[in-house]
């Protein structure tokens, strides 16, 4: 069924006799990992914050200093520091059910446009909460993409949206290109191999990717003892020189890429509004037979140094 901006009314919000299903992709596991929509950190003063600052050491020398040099103090060395930031965006989903849609929480409809009174009734007896429920998953389900993918912008003036930054698009130190090629486990040692050697800490690394890398893994990795009655692996962690590796599929996560996201430093951050909250429903104004909401929220991704982090892009996906 095909959504819609209009309010929810008896014709274009129609009730049917069973079971209830959430169509489509809805899992949110990197959102859920790193706090959810009720965790996290608070930015008071500003949509913009800081996730990182960088610095580096010169590359490693033997000195050699004699003794009437050393008399002498050298010249002052400076190790100069970055800031890298990020920013909340606003999340904001209306809704408007009318009163005589929530009246008729018992009619069952079989083709939109006629209803009949049937035993059983319909599974929603409460339509406003329902379309408050679904109206968060997709907030849930968009903040999941945006923490995995979105794209940097800084809000400029009113007509220009805060953006935040997400994890893969901010992950450009520890980057493999694949090529189109299959995912091999050459692929991956490289990939840590990089990380290894550009500051990545491995406290608790998790690898990110969809259900066809997430196969790829098992083909990688997996060992089947010969049974007669079982098959089959299903790989969830992976032992590697330099951490244990967790394996998670999420369906938001572009098909080509991988992700391996260090969690120790990753966290949502909300930028409150005073007297309301970070996520909050809030009464719209009346203007005929209908009950009006919004769900409103700055939420932004604190990815931390993401010289932390690796991917490899361009994967094959078939």
């Amino acid at each position: 069924m095909a959504n819609t901006n209009n309010p929810a009314t008896q014709w274009n919000a129609p009730n049917y006799v069973g079971e209830l299903f959430l169509i489509g992709a809805n899992d949110t596991p990197f959102l859920n990992m790193v706090g959810g929509l009720q965790g996290g950190g608070v930015t008071l003063a500003s949509m913009q914050f800081a996730v990182a600052q960088p610095w580096a050491l010169e590359a490693a020398a033997q000195p050699a200093i004699d003794e009437t040099t050393s008399l002498t103090a050298p010249t002052a060395w400076t190790y100069v520091r970055e800031q890298d930031t990020n920013v909340c965006q606003i999340f904001q989903k209306a809704i408007s059910v009318s009163y005589v849609k929530q009246s008729v929480s018992g009619m069952i409809t079989a083709d939109g446009t006629t209803g009949l009174q049937l035993p059983g009734g319909n599974p929603v007896q409460n339509e406003f909460d329902f379309q408050v429920a679904a109206a968060l998953q997709q907030i849930a389900i968009d903040a999941e993409y945006t923490f995995l993918h979105g794209a940097y912008q800084l809000g400029i003036n009113a007509g220009v949206a805060y953006k935040t930054r997400g994890i893969v698009t901010a992950t450009t130190t520890n980057t493999v290109a694949a090529g189109s090629v299959t995912l091999s486990k050459a692929l991956i040692d490289q990939l840590l191999r990089t990380m290894a050697g550009n500051g990545a800490k491995f406290q608790n690394s998790v690898v990110f990717c969809n259900a066809f890398q997430k196969q790829q893994f098992s083909n990688i990795y997996g060992y089947a003892p010969t049974d007669r009655n079982v098959g089959g692996v299903n790989i969830k962690q992976i032992e590697t020189d330099f951490a244990m590796l967790g394996i998670v599929w999420t369906p938001k996560i572009a098909a080509g890429t991988l992700l391996i996201a260090d969690l120790s430093v990753c966290r949502p951050v909300f930028c409150p509004v005073p007297n309301k909250g970070v996520l909050f429903r809030d009464t719209l104004a009346k203007v005929g037979a209908s009950e009006k909401e919004q769900i409103y929220g700055q939420i932004g991704l604190d990815y931390g140094p993401e010289e932390y982090h690796g991917t490899i892009t361009g994967l094959a996906t078939s």
